[in-house]
């Protein structure tokens, strides 16, 4: 090791002013440096700056102190080196934003009829005698009549427009919300320096070149270093290299740290000597233009672990995809990327859109046909005239307002509002979910969330309060009950005690003094060694003093803690060119290793086998049966005269220790955990814990969190017996195997990583039981970014988790806490309901109009719900409703039903019994009233009304009846599950009260002054207050259906399901796609995938097209690369918007890849399409 008590500049000459500030080396310099790896870079070093202390020097900085934190120094080097942040991409600009949301092929045909519409309302036909058109004149005489014709065009175009707007506002506000937790995100994010000889913890984006960063394991290093100082330092550097061995790192071979690696194992001190667009990251980012190219980009981190493939966003990255030349210039290898399953809910989303497109798309094509057909017929069949030039235009206007109806048909009858109704819902959630401590990273983790079926917990930290005490010993041959009294343990047995635990642990792990008078002391750092280090201070010694007079520099080697040895030891040089060594570790693992142990008088004693075993059944076992961690600490002197050990074997050298004590350390179980896991278990959710700890401890845990009941039926196992039933001879792991523990299975004790992830993918790949598990894993060190990866939800400790446990996890627990995760069941829960809740009302809305308009169309030649009327109600309402049922507070009532599950329908009977029924009601309501109003209000019927005659009350109280009838359908859609009161909890929500109430104000304007734009004449009080008394009948109604017991109606369909796993076909099945996202297969197999963004029905109207002309659809009429970009976003917090924005059409991929926009990249391949 070298030592580095090298000399170095008094304080930081810098910053005292004596220097002009010119630092002895460039960027330029540094930049070359680091681009060497290994012997070339040692070599470099050398013979440029001497040794790594020669840079620090010229960089100005101490080794030892660090820098000084001066904010003239720290300006300094920002300007010479740059900030250690890599700039976001620009957000589009809200007319970036408006203009997308125009490409909307709905909205373009809309725009397209309107245009024509105008036209031909301000084109006059010369004299042409209107008597000879047929009844096509009729109405034309009042010459102010023929005036207003413009009025519908300019109407529909005004209501595009606001119809734009709302789109593009709210892509905006989402872009803004993202960037809000993607810098939330980062502003967390903080890394330990060294400034003025003080170990303080800084955000990243602080660090500047020449800061002296101390690393351990788990970090995720924040910028380029030199390594000063390291012990068993070993690095993951799959994410630039795509090597997935471990690299050593050392001062000999390869001091070199690179941005965006892992540390896997050890600790050390390194020199920072590049931040932000210089680092390696860095440089990726700008050559793939993240910084200023506008393409959208990512960088994609993808690691292998434990033959696991990981994919690992940076957090700083603009997720978006990426094209296939940017693809190969990229110096990362590409790993193969397994990826995650669709969200549950989008998959049943996708499929219900594309079965009521297709529904819409062909009502409104026959409703069109029927309406030209009629007119023909009619005109030129029936009344026999001929086709005259002069009446052209008036015939042309016919049928540019048959096909108005027709688009309007359409426009109803895809639920537009459904996505902005998810992404409200996912959105407002996410926002509230902060508040419970969930910091969301992935938007459809929250939604999963609600399906978990399953939890595997760790133990200390969640269930337990990660606040180690020591509370029983076993020193010189006596079980202490409580911590002993100093002056009872032989003072060399003391010494040897205090020296071990003082320098055989982190020198970055402290016991501060309370915050506050009277409060605990901080504990910073590894809690258990945080135990030991009180128990130090218990025996009234102090750990400070010798960690002074040994110093890390001094340590000659030190074996740092892992999973697979599950001890840590430390290494000094004595005077007389001996060894010693100081061992701590769990205790089963290092009595093993013990040969002698230190008896009362402090001398060694021999300690054979059946010793220990006695002492495991005296000691140990009772120990962990109080729930307690036992922790064996012990030494080993290797004298001089054998000469210098084999270091490397660590085997011989982990041996022949001697035993100085076994301490129990409690860790309290956190007050409020076992009622969480009650409600858990009533939610039908199983928890299970899985935990490094002895088994003993960990099924005391389990019985006092509730885990395990007294007369249950479970099991507890250790990781090494859950191996032996779960593999066969070959030691693979089998699935039957597996499906006979799990279920069972309640603790897992003494697991490695590997089990964790076994477990976790064992579970959900099993095929018992009715449903498809869905697992939530909670996780905090780097070794659980695996099973992070793989759960369907992965939990990350926001306060001990490792930088690489929350790059694996989609929610970040901030409060390290059980109950967190059971409030994110909640809202889970809740988004799944909310869109239950909007498809329900919005399915009603649909399914009336729909019929109205067609068979309004059809039989009287024009619909009574006119194409304004039709935009007001579709887009304006819907949007509204989809913010008030979106936006519902959720409540405890929600935690006592079982989850979900995969492959439950969306919409369920109880709901479709809702939407027929109101249905029913909504629709003879309407009919009587179209056919028979007149004669009941006693006023002029409306119907076959000329071309451009005024707005009739008959069909104003038509239109105005089918607005209230939704208004008060939207209380009734609160309920989802037959509820009878649908006002329950009305008033804590008071986004869905103002929305009714505005929308019933914005009715009345519409129809008193709406006027001509909106076909509407003013009502008298007396047919308003029928109109209200018709819709206040819903309400009634609604009871009366709730009354119908669902189980009588066997012959109604449910809708929406997921996808069944038979359906995927075999030959999909590819070798490496071990989950396939099926929502994706879907597209293969000819579906189209209609979720992005809010985009109608743009698919619809393509794949008309591509059936037509059999090629792909005109790049005008094209992609919205729509709020795609927002969804870029989503991408960064959500991993789901992965598919192609384009129609996938059969499985000729010619085809898909020709749609233009997206690079064939992101269509071809899934892994690029970012998950």
């Amino acid at each position: 090791m070298a030592n580095n008590t090298a000399d170095h500049p008094p304080g930081n000459s810098v910053a005292e002013g004596n220097h002009d500030g010119d630092f002895g080396v460039t960027t330029a310099d540094l930049r070359s440096l680091m681009e060497l790896r290994s012997a070339e870079a040692v070599n470099k070093i050398q013979d440029t700056y001497g040794d790594v202390q020669g840079i620090c020097r010229r960089l100005k900085t101490s080794p030892i102190e660090g820098l000084s934190g001066n904010p003239v120094d720290l300006e300094k080097r920002h300007a010479a080196f740059g900030q250690n942040f890599i700039p976001p991409k620009k957000a589009k600009t809200f007319l970036q934003l408006v203009w997308e949301a125009l490409q909307d092929v709905t909205l373009i045909i809309l725009e397209i009829a309107a245009i024509i519409s105008l036209g031909l309302s301000f084109y006059h036909p010369p004299g042409g005698d209107s008597e000879a058109c047929g009844q096509a004149g009729g109405g034309v005489e009042d010459e102010g009549e023929s005036q207003a014709g413009w009025i519908e065009g300019a109407a529909i175009l005004f209501s595009v427009i606001i119809v734009v707007l709302v789109t593009a506002f709210n892509d905006w506000s989402k872009e803004k919300q993202f960037r809000g937790l993607q810098s939330r995100i980062e502003q967390e994010q903080k890394f330990t320096v060294i400034r003025k000889g003080q170990v303080i913890q800084i955000p990243v984006a602080e660090i500047v070149v020449g800061d002296i960063a101390q690393i351990k394991y788990g970090d995720l290093l924040p910028a380029d270093g030199i390594l000063i100082q390291g012990n068993d330092l070993k690095i993951d550097e799959s994410s630039l290299t795509g090597e997935s061995d471990q690299v050593r790192k050392s001062l000999e071979k390869d001091p070199m740290l690179l941005s965006g690696t892992h540390v896997m194992e050890g600790s050390g001190r390194m020199v920072v000597s590049a931040v932000g667009l210089n680092s390696q990251t860095g440089i990726i980012f700008t050559l793939l233009g993240a910084s200023e190219n506008d393409e959208e980009k990512k960088v994609k981190k993808t690691k292998t672990q434990d033959g696991i493939a990981l994919e690992i966003q940076p957090l700083k990255s603009e997720e978006a995809a990426e094209s296939e030349e940017k693809e190969e210039a990229k110096p990362v290898k590409k790993v193969n990327v397994t990826k995650k399953e669709k969200s549950v809910l989008q998959g049943k989303l996708t499929r219900l859109a594309v079965q009521i497109g297709k529904a819409g798309l062909i009502m409104s094509a026959v409703t069109v046909i029927i309406l030209i057909l009629y007119f023909v017929i009619d005109t030129f069949g029936v009344q026999g005239r001929s086709w005259v030039a002069e009446c052209t235009p008036i015939y042309i206007q016919y049928f540019v307002k048959f096909f108005i109806i027709g688009v309007t048909v359409l426009v109803v009858a895809v639920p537009e509002g459904l996505p902005l109704a998810v992404t409200i819902s996912l959105a407002y959630s996410v926002k509230k979910m902060m508040k419970d401590n969930n910091l969301v990273r992935h938007l459809d983790a929250c939604e999963t969330m609600g399906n978990a079926t399953a939890i595997c917990s760790d133990k200390t930290g969640t269930l337990t309060m990660n606040r180690m005490t020591v509370v029983q010993a076993y020193v010189g041959d006596t079980h202490y009950k409580t911590v002993p009294e100093p002056d009872v343990i032989k003072p060399e047995t003391l010494e040897v005690m205090v020296n071990s635990i003082s320098i055989n642990s982190a020198y970055t792990t402290k016991i501060l003094p309370p915050e506050k008078e009277g409060g605990l002391p901080r504990h910073v750092g590894n809690k258990t060694e945080c135990a030991l280090l009180g128990l130090v201070l218990d025996l009234k010694r102090d750990y400070q003093p010798i960690r002074d007079e040994i110093p890390e520099e001094k340590l000659y080697k030190v074996y740092t803690f892992n999973s697979s040895r599950k001890s840590m030891s430390t290494v000094l040089k004595n005077a007389d060119g001996g060894f010693r060594m100081y061992s701590k570790g769990a205790s089963e693992i290092v009595l093993r290793k013990c040969s002698r142990i230190l008896d009362a008088q402090g001398q060694p004693r021999v300690f054979k086998p059946k010793d220990r075993d006695e002492m495991v059944r005296k000691v140990i076992e009772p120990m962990a049966c109080d729930g307690l961690r036992t922790i064996c600490v012990a030494y080993r002197d290797f004298p001089a005269e054998a000469g210098e050990p084999e270091w490397d074997n660590e085997n011989d050298i982990l041996n022949e220790l001697t035993c100085i004590v076994v301490v129990g350390i409690e860790d309290p179980v956190r007050p409020e955990v076992p009622e969480a896991i009650t409600k858990c278990q009533r939610a039908g959710i199983t928890v299970r814990m899985v935990t490094g700890d002895n088994i003993n401890t960990a099924r005391a845990i389990a019985s006092k969190c509730g885990i395990i009941q007294p007369g249950e039926d479970f099991l507890c196992l250790e990781g090494k017996e859950f191996n032996q039933q779960i593999r066969n001879d070959k030691g693979e792991v089998e699935q039957e195997r597996l499906d006979k523990v799990w279920p069972k299975l309640r603790v897992l004790a003494r697991s490695s990583p590997t089990d964790k992830h076994t477990l976790v993918k064992g579970i959900i790949d099993s095929t018992v039981g009715e449903t498809r598990q869905v697992v939530a894993v909670t996780g905090d060190g780097t070794n659980d970014g695996p099973a992070l990866k793989k759960a369907d939800v992965g939990f990350a400790m926001g306060i001990a988790g490792t930088d690489v446990a929350k790059e694996a996890s989609d929610i970040i627990l901030t409060d390290d806490n059980f109950t967190s995760i059971v409030k994110a069941v909640m809202w889970g829960r809740n988004v799944y309901d909310s869109i239950s809740k909007f498809l329900q009302f919005q399915l009603t809305v649909n399914v009336v109009a729909v019929i109205v308009a067609f068979t309004g169309a059809c039989i009287t030649q024009d619909s009574p719900l006119k194409a304004v009327q039709m935009l007001w109600v579709n887009l304006i309402m819907d949007t509204l409703a989809s913010l008030a049922l979106a936006t519902e507070p959720p409540t405890e009532s929600l935690l006592l039903r079982k989850p979900y599950g995969r492959d439950k329908p969306l919409i369920s009977r109880t709901m479709m019994k809702n939407i027929l029924g109101h249905a029913v009601y909504q629709l003879v309501i309407i009919f009587t009233l179209l056919f028979a109003g007149e004669k009941f209000f006693d006023i002029d019927s409306g119907r076959n009304s000329p071309l451009h005659a005024p707005p009739s009350e008959h069909y104003t109280i038509v239109f105005n009846v089918f607005v209230m009838m939704q208004l008060f359908n939207e209380i009734n859609a609160r309920k989802i599950h037959g509820e009878r009161n649908v006002f329950e909890g009305v008033y804590r929500n008071p986004i869905f009260c103002s929305v009714v109430l505005g929308t019933f104000a914005l009715q009345i304007i519409i129809v008193q002054f709406g006027g001509k734009p909106f076909s509407c004449t003013a009502l008298t009080i007396d047919q308003w207050l029928w109109c209200v008394f018709i819709g206040v009948g819903e309400l009634l109604w609604g009871q009366l259906i709730s009354a119908i017991p669902t189980h009588h109606l066997k012959f109604l369909k449910e809708a929406g399901h997921g996808i069944t796993k038979e359906e995927i076909h075999e030959e999909e099945l590819t070798e490496g796609a071990d989950e396939i996202d099926h929502a994706e297969m879907e597209l293969r197999r000819g579906q189209i995938l209609w979720f992005r963004g809010l985009n109608r029905i743009q698919t619809q109207m393509d794949v008309v097209y591509t059936f037509q002309t059999g090629q792909a659809p005109v790049p005008g009429a094209l992609r919205r690369q729509p709020s795609v970009v927002s969804q870029h976003n989503d991408a960064t917090a959500a991993k789901t918007l992965s598919s192609p924005t384009h129609v996938g059409l059969s499985s000729s991929s010619s085809l898909t890849n020709s749609a233009g926009a997206a690079p064939p990249a992101a269509a071809a391949s899934s892994s690029t399409a970012g998950n």
